[in-house]
């Protein structure tokens, strides 16, 4: 699309011709270069099967597995070490969230996935250490 002018657009032409839009006094033209395409339309039947399939999707109880225990355990440790970072940088450390960080720790599942158990195991390295730090020695 280009300027060709500064005269009001009124009304739009055919492919290749200048539009004009409406306004008052001085304006501009642009000048259409490509051609336009039409929109697809959908009928509305086709838009309500997907929206019943969505809806059956959500319906569906899947049970986790391995995987998504062990992913959610090491966010819940990521989740720790934040709210302990934040306690330290306050001042005061509650001996509730270091025991909770104990527990988590002790409620290991492997995942099965040998690069997700690795992370997890970095993650509690950490958690370890900083539990180290604070006098709390995890068994």
């Amino acid at each position: 699309m280009r300027i060709t002018g500064n005269t009001p657009i009124s009304t739009v032409q055919g492919k290749g011709g200048k539009k004009r839009v409406g306004g008052g006094g001085d304006g501009f033209f642009l000048s259409s270069e490509g051609e336009a395409t039409s929109a697809s339309t959908t009928s509305s039947a086709s838009a309500l099967g997907g929206i019943d399939a969505l809806l059956a999707l959500q319906e569906m109880e899947v049970a986790p597995d391995d995987r998504d225990i062990a992913s959610r355990r090491g966010h819940s440790l990521l989740d720790a070490l934040d709210a302990l970072k934040a306690d330290l940088l306050g001042g005061l450390v509650p001996d509730a969230r270091l025991e909770d960080m104990v527990s988590v720790l002790k409620d290991r599942t492997p995942s099965g996935d040998e690069g997700l158990d690795s992370v997890i195991d970095e993650i509690e390295l950490r958690v370890r250490v900083e539990l180290a730090k604070l006098g709390k020695f995890p068994e």
